[in-house]
C-alpha cells in the first residue's frame, strides 16, 4: 500500500480470520466509501475467505457503494478497466474462482488444524494454561474450611483467589488426597 503511495490513516488492517465480514476495521473502512473511492487489495482472500460472502460484499462494494475495487495479484480484478460487458463477465468469472479457492483454502486450514490438534494430543500435548499450583497455605485453609472454622468466602480469600477456583481446587485436592 505505502508503494501505491496510499495514505496511512486509509490502511485498515483486520487482524480477524477473514471467515465472515464482521470485522471491526472492514466495518469501519466500509462506512467510509464515498462514490468514486478506490479499494486497494492484496489479494482476494485478504477481502474474504467465504464465496457466497466475497461475492455479496463485492457487488455491494461497486453497486451500492458505487466504487472501483482493484485486486493487486490479480490483474484482472480491476474494475476501473474494462466496464463493458465482456470485462464486467471476465472480472466476475475470475472473482468466483478466486472466491472458492480462498474458501477452500479455508476449509483446507481447518482440516489441517484438526489433525494438527489431534496428533498433538495423541503425544501427550497439553492444550490451555498450566495450572498454577496451589497457594502454599492451601492444606491448612482447606481443613479449616473442612472442619466449618472458615466459610468458602473466607477460605477462598485467605489463598487469594475465587470461592469458584477454591471449590474447583479442593475437588481435586480431596481427590489427590483420599
Amino acid at each position: 500500500m505505502k508503494k501505491l503511495k496510499v495514505d496511512e490513516k486509509n490502511i485498515y488492517l483486520d487482524k480477524q480470520s477473514g471467515k465472515d465480514f464482521n470485522r471491526p476495521q472492514y466495518k469501519k473502512m466500509c462506512r467510509r466509501f464515498k462514490e468514486g473511492d478506490l479499494l486497494y487489495i492484496k489479494s482476494i482472500d485478504r477481502l474474504g475467505r467465504n464465496y457466497e460472502e466475497i461475492q455479496e460484499q463485492w457487488r455491494y462494494l461497486t453497486k451500492d457503494k458505487k466504487i472501483d475495487i482493484v485486486v493487486l495479484d490479480m490483474p484482472l480484478l480491476d474494475t476501473r478497466r474494462g466496464k463493458d460487458l465482456l470485462g464486467t463477465f471476465l472480472a466476475d468469472i475470475v472473482l468466483q474462482v478466486l472466491s472458492f479457492v480462498a474458501e477452500n483454502e479455508r476449509t483446507n486450514i481447518k482440516i489441517r488444524q484438526k489433525e494438527g490438534i489431534a496428533a498433538a494430543k495423541a503425544r501427550g500435548v497439553k492444550f490451555g494454561q498450566a495450572p498454577k499450583p496451589l497457594p502454599a497455605n492451601f492444606h491448612e485453609v482447606y481443613q479449616k474450611w473442612k472442619a466449618g472454622k472458615y466459610t468458602v468466602t473466607e477460605a477462598a480469600k485467605a489463598c487469594e483467589m475465587p470461592r469458584s477456583t477454591f471449590y474447583y481446587k479442593a475437588r481435586v485436592y480431596e481427590k489427590a488426597t483420599f
